[in-house]
């Protein structure tokens, strides 16, 4: 291995390791949420106390507002709502914001990952002496590496179009993606790319060296992070091997953007 392929290898390595040991931001999201969630709780259990306490004082107000809109001579100021009925109305605003918070919470854990529920299979590949995996149930295929056709105005990282049985695909110089401050040319030419590993059902394929194994992983095998955060091309690291599981829906969604891992 070259001395930039070593460098290289290094610097991703010890960017994986600093992941594994610092708190996401979805972790300290997650934290908020449960902290909301208490104060909807307790808001919720207020409101209650409220509804029962002041529920009679509420219809004398109403009366007193109705009689003087018939008697503006007698009564000329309507008088003032009680603080427990101010109280009221801005637990109605709190509790309808946190509710909308809470909401958006069921919502994430409805699309969560099937790879996310027991053991899973990943399929491991490296590029430039780095290793990546991708959760197999989001693995759209594998192909020899062929002809690619450049497109103009396209990112750096784009190797351009190549047809499948008259399928395009786009291509992803992966090491330009993943590392691009580091491709020099002497790097870009010891890379020997072989495979283009397909991404889901999208149109897109990340090109490989070698292909390594299949594995079957559990839960507590990988560190994952929440959301998407920071790094939303990142699902979690497969902690023995040091290696990045990659979110492939997200992934997709950068590529299409146009957006590299720095986005």
């Amino acid at each position: 291995m070259s001395k930039s392929l070593a460098a290289s290898k290094k610097l991703m390595q010890n960017y994986l390791a600093e992941l594994l040991t610092e708190e996401s931001d979805e972790q300290a999201a997650a934290k908020v949420e449960l902290a909301n969630k208490q104060k909807l709780d307790n808001l919720l259990q207020q409101a209650s106390v409220l509804n029962e306490v002041d529920d009679s004082k509420l219809d004398v107000i109403t009366s007193v507002k109705s009689e003087n809109k018939t008697h503006d001579k007698i009564v000329e100021k309507p008088p003032e709502p009680s603080e427990k009925v101010k109280v009221k109305d801005e637990l109605v605003q709190d509790t309808s914001e946190i509710m909308t918070q809470k909401s958006q919470a069921e919502f994430v854990v409805k699309a969560e990952k099937d790879y996310r529920k027991g053991s899973f299979q990943a399929m491991f590949f490296d590029v430039a002496g780095l290793t990546i995996a991708v959760p197999l149930i989001e693995l759209g295929g594998i192909h020899n590496v062929d002809k690619t056709t450049p497109l103009m105005g396209k990112p750096e990282w784009f190797k351009g179009v190549m047809l499948h049985r008259e399928e395009k695909i786009n291509v992803v110089d992966t090491a330009l993606w993943v590392m691009p401050e580091k491709c020099n040319e002497s790097l870009l030419n010891a890379l020997e790319y072989q495979y283009i590993i397909m991404l889901n059902n999208s149109q897109w394929g990340l090109m490989a060296e070698n292909l390594i194994d299949t594995v079957t992983l559990e839960q507590d095998e990988v560190k994952w992070l929440e959301g998407s955060g920071k790094r939303p091309w990142l699902a979690g690291l497969v902690k023995e091997r040091m290696c990045a599981l990659l979110d492939v829906e997200s992934l997709i969604h950068m590529l299409e953007e146009g957006a590299n891992i720095h986005r």
